[in-house]
């Protein structure tokens, strides 16, 4: 009889232990871990901190398009589209493919020229395009978010997001089989309807290092630092973290994760 209330006592200390284990040490500025299901906070810093999302701003983009567009139009990309600063599918002006393709250009490579082509293609202009993101995300409840542009290129005053808004945002496009598919790719090639295709790979790093990561985007610009949503899976339970102006933003987002799920027991 002592011996199993003795086991029992250990058994409960390790579990306890385990439930409490100390929050994990990370560089980022602001972050926060968030469960799909439920929306459950695991941890936070800085979470409702006004922060320059950078390129995870396409996040909202890629959710905006799927809702709003079809996905086998024809996006014929403008010259100005082409010219947009920053990273790059190599566009150029005149350029046609589905919404589609553009889509996993945008997202995998980060292409800000892809982003602009998408938001004209769906919206018929990059003003229209981000009423609808602003809309979208206002309705999923992120309620310290404003986009300027669909890509993330700088806007000081006009294009701002917090770590648990991009969290709540991500949590929602997570949901929808199409944006999970598109955030999860390696690798992929690109086709168009006027030229060869061209091979991408996604800058999200963890997708190839940490055990269920399933997405999402990278980010960077100097005025936002290195930033980072990602998500993993383990037994059907998913995990989002957000990393934002972090130099150390892999292994902050990594030790985030874990961190979730030991909370969670898995």
């Amino acid at each position: 009889m002592f011996k199993r209330i003795l086991v029992g006592i250990c058994i409960s200390i390790v579990s306890m232990s385990s439930a409490f284990a100390a929050a994990p040490q990370i560089e980022a500025e602001a972050a926060v871990v968030m469960a799909v299901a439920g929306r459950q906070v695991l941890f936070a810093k800085q979470a409702d901190a006004i922060m320059y999302p950078a390129s995870t701003t396409k996040i909202t983009t890629l959710i905006t398009a799927l809702e709003k567009g079809d996905l086998g139009s024809t996006v014929v990309v403008s010259s100005q589209a082409a010219a947009c600063d920053g990273s790059s599918l190599e566009l150029r002006g005149g350029d046609r493919l589905t919404l589609q393709e553009a889509l996993y250009g945008m997202m995998l490579v980060s292409g800000n020229d892809a982003a602009e082509a998408v938001a004209e293609n769906v919206a018929g202009s990059i003003p229209e395009f981000v009423k609808m993101m602003n809309e979208r995300a206002a309705k999923i409840g992120a309620v310290r978010t404003n986009f300027s542009n669909p890509h993330g290129l700088p806007d000081p005053f006009n294009h701002y997001t917090t770590a648990y808004d991009l969290a709540l945002i991500t949590a929602y496009g997570m949901q929808n089989p199409t944006f999970s598919r598109i955030v999860s790719t390696r690798d992929y090639d690109v086709h168009f309807l006027n030229r060869p295709s061209t091979h991408v790979r996604n800058t999200n790093k963890l997708l190839a290092t940490f055990t269920g990561a399933n997405g999402v985007k990278t980010g960077y610009t100097e005025a936002a630092g290195d930033c980072l949503v990602a998500a993993a899976n383990r037994k059907g339970v998913e995990l989002i973290a957000v990393v934002l102006n972090s130099d150390e933003r892999w292994d902050d987002a990594a030790r985030l994760l874990n961190y979730g799920f030991q909370q969670l027991g898995l």
